[in-house]
């Protein structure tokens, strides 16, 4: 019986993030959600348990309510870099979930790197 996208999408993603916490204990975590219309940043303590930072295209302060392109992810990682600053994080690692890294969500890492976060 085969997969269906879905059911491979979630072994990614338990996959990709329980490596990647066996090797970042103790550090906060970038975690992106992407659709088809909407791509959305979040800085997380999983130790509290609270969102310490967050940005999305849904803001409309960003201009990019309801798009999903490389333009706006960059837009996005710029804003979630300068919110972790604000909130005293400068170290964190990247959980991309399920989603491959390129395109948008590439362009959210870079320019999150670029504003100043180390991962």
């Amino acid at each position: 019986m085969a997969n269906s996208k879905r059911t491979l999408f979630l072994k990614r993603r338990l996959r990709v993030r329980n490596k990647l916490r066996k090797v970042n204990a103790g550090r906060m975590r970038l975690s992106i959600h992407r659709s088809s219309k909407n791509i959305s940043a979040q800085l997380i303590d999983d130790v509290n348990g609270r969102t310490l930072a967050a940005a999305s295209t849904l803001e409309k302060a960003l201009g990019f309510v309801g798009k999903n392109n490389v333009e706006a992810s960059a837009k996005v990682g710029a804003a979630i870099a300068e919110r972790a600053k604000a909130a005293g994080v400068e170290e964190c690692y990247f959980d991309r979930g399920g989603f491959l890294f390129h395109g948008g969500v590439k362009a959210l890492a870079d320019a999150a790197r670029e504003g100043g976060l180390k991962f």
